[in-house]
């Protein structure tokens, strides 16, 4: 058997601190940040029908001051308003410079 001590229950070393891939880090087996947050994803997608224009101006209004309020250069807001059974229908994408931003965002509207 190798140096590495076994633990009863397991097969695996008891120091697998040492075994950590390589988007972990050897300190504490955490997962990198830039493993989760690659700045691939900046565009935070909102989409909902409402009974009348006015309310979907309204929301448009406010969620593009809140983007305002993250962003850290000008965020990209793209809006369409249409006409749907029912209602209508705001849809909008808001791109940010990074992914952070979304990410800051999308928890600001929970």
């Amino acid at each position: 058997m190798s140096d590495v001590t076994m633990s009863s229950k397991s097969t695996q070393p008891l120091h697998s601190i040492n075994k950590c891939g390589a988007e972990e880090t050897a300190a504490c087996c955490c997962v990198d940040v830039g493993t989760i947050m690659d700045n691939t994803d900046c565009t935070a997608s909102y989409s909902r029908v409402f009974e009348t224009e006015a309310q979907a101006n309204e929301t448009l209004q406010a969620l593009t001051e809140r983007a305002r309020g993250v962003e850290s250069e000008p965020c990209e807001i793209n809006s369409r308003i249409e006409k749907v059974d029912g209602g209508v229908e705001l849809n909008i994408d808001f791109t940010f410079s990074c992914q952070a931003e979304t990410m800051i965002f999308q928890l600001g509207l929970r």
